[in-house]
């Protein structure tokens, strides 16, 4: 294999994990995925995950995956706080999304990833 063809399969490989989604709402006893942690996913997903990555592992933005944010807030409402008034590096979402739509990402978060 040539460099050149070496380098174009890793920029492909690199492009793909980034473009990734983040994981899918598993669906309850009715057949139907959470409307709320649907709602949280899509947020996460437009919003989040370009720091926090698709998984929620970290990239610029801390490991938030669930173990990880329930441990450092096991109360919700102080994660949903820093969520709305931001904190370090992470900016304010309080301004730009509702507190139902806030709460659906705390807990997709917390429930999902």
């Amino acid at each position: 294999m040539s460099h050149r063809t070496l380098a174009a399969v890793l920029v492909v490989v690199a492009l793909g994990g980034a473009c990734s989604s983040p994981p899918e709402v598993p669906v309850g006893p009715d057949g139907q995925p959470d409307p709320v942690l649907a709602q949280g996913r899509d947020i996460f997903g437009s919003r989040c995950s370009s720091c926090h990555g698709t998984s929620g592992g970290g990239n610029r933005g801390p490991n938030i995956q669930s173990e990880a944010v329930t441990t450092k807030y096991p109360d919700i409402a102080d994660q949903t706080r820093v969520i709305g008034e931001g904190r370090n590096q992470m900016p304010a979402f309080g301004n730009r999304l509702t507190p139902q739509e806030i709460e659906a990402v705390a807990r997709y978060t917390r429930e999902v990833l």
